[in-house]
């Protein structure tokens, strides 16, 4: 047992390096140069905000035993400030709050460019109470969607990758382009960076998927010592080589679309291939996971280029890995799932029909309806409130010098500030 929560000390840590700076880096570095600091500043609010939300009340709403609206939420007041948890289960409150920060963070990657940092701070505890806390709640907590379905998320796939996605599409559409999109070049300024966070990510997401395993020695062998070994000996390698398939697939469609394979096409295929194993690292074999990362890997390759023939400024690709990911990682579920696997669960290529496919199609669908309802209505709220665009003249000039009164490369020797 103490190695256990020796390694949820580990894991917890490292799903917090995920957002900073991993995201931040993998983020910054696709951005243009006058938004990099704007943009990698939009993970480290969300560590501030979002984290400080889910100790108050975040816990309580998606873990509390006390259900509201039919088990869509829990009540956010019952544990309020962490009253009544257990001083043993902070790990566990920790770890969990690290999921709800990257889940908010990866947000930001849709609308980089052109929002106004404390438009992203309202946004944040909102969206977080209405969105991320009632589909963790539904989906781990024991509420509405694990009640009527039985779907596989191992660490996330509806909760964290498909809601974050539909956010960031509803947002990007809602908020619009960035001026000058399909016409000006806005290529990433600095790849090098994001490919240091693609790989703190890849490195990171041990942490998020095999820390996701539940061991409670002595309380009816929920896991015991052999049964953890092997879960997490199953997840950290499938989560390995189906990220691996990812890049490599990733790559393929690239240099048969467009003639070459690029350093972005292989950081974006590496997400993709974790976004993908996140839902399914539990449930499938080795053959399964890899399956599961080329298919990823050459469908978020391809999603990403529609973007532009459906002139929706996805600035970072949000939707592209991290819906359409999320939705192929969960729902290959339903075909790759295999009772040998710790997830004990027959897909139908093991024989086990389509009840275990129309359980995971079905949760992945009730998220985007619920994600994609619920940021509807904050988004317009806000736009037409307290806006939530920048100026043109500072979106054009530097939303970085505008924001902050800094800028990532001063080469004027200020020390980053004008102030």
């Amino acid at each position: 047992m103490d190695g256990y929560y020796a390694w949820m000390l580990v894991a917890t840590a490292l799903v917090l390096m995920m957002t900073t700076p991993a995201l931040a880096l993998f983020y910054g570095g696709m951005s243009r140069s006058k938004s990099v600091l704007n943009m990698m500043m939009m993970s480290y609010v969300a560590m501030g905000v979002v984290g400080i939300v889910y100790v108050l009340w975040g816990w309580s709403e998606s873990f509390s035993s006390k259900e509201l609206a039919g088990g869509l939420f829990a009540n956010p007041f019952d544990l309020f400030g962490l009253d009544g948890v257990g001083w043993d289960s902070y790990i566990a409150v920790c770890f969990q709050m690290t999921f709800a920060v990257i889940t908010a963070a990866l947000i930001s990657g849709a609308i980089a460019d052109r929002v106004k940092l404390s438009s992203w701070v309202v946004f944040l505890p909102i969206w977080v109470t209405l969105c991320y806390f009632p589909l963790a709640h539904m989906v781990w907590g024991g509420g509405f969607i694990s009640e009527h379905w039985a779907p596989q998320d191992y660490a996330g796939g509806t909760v964290v990758h498909i809601n974050a996605g539909v956010a960031g599409g509803v947002l990007a559409l809602i908020i619009g382009s960035r001026l000058g999109f399909g016409k000006d070049p806005m290529r990433p300024h600095n790849l090098t960076l994001t490919m240091m966070g693609a790989g703190l990510l890849w490195f990171g997401w041990y942490g998020f998927n095999v820390g996701s395993i539940v061991f409670v020695e002595g309380d009816g062998g929920k896991k015991d010592i052999a049964q953890f070994m092997t879960e997490t000996g199953v997840t950290f390698l499938n989560t390995t080589v189906a990220t691996m398939a990812a890049m490599l697939a990733w790559l393929l469609v690239e240099r048969l679309l467009h003639g070459k394979a690029s350093a972005l096409g292989a950081a974006s295929g590496i997400v993709s291939g974790l976004v993908a194993i996140t839902p399914s690292c539990g449930a499938v074999n080795t053959v399964g996971a890899i399956a599961i990362g080329a298919i990823a890997g050459a469908g978020c390759a391809y999603a990403v280029g529609l973007k532009y023939k459906l002139g929706l400024d996805d600035s970072l690709d949000v939707v592209g890995v991290h819906l359409v990911g999320g939705i192929l990682g969960t729902v290959l579920i339903g075909l790759f799932s295999t009772a040998k696997a710790p997830g004990g669960i027959d897909g139908l290529f093991y024989g086990g029909g389509w009840s275990s496919l129309g359980d995971q199609a079905a949760a992945a669908g009730f998220a985007i309806l619920w994600t994609g309802v619920l940021t509807t209505i904050i988004a317009l709220a806000i736009k037409y409130t307290i806006g939530w665009r920048v100026s043109e003249e500072d979106e054009v000039e530097s939303i970085d010098f505008a924001e902050h009164g800094e800028s990532a490369y001063d080469l004027a020797g200020s020390s980053g500030s004008h102030l």
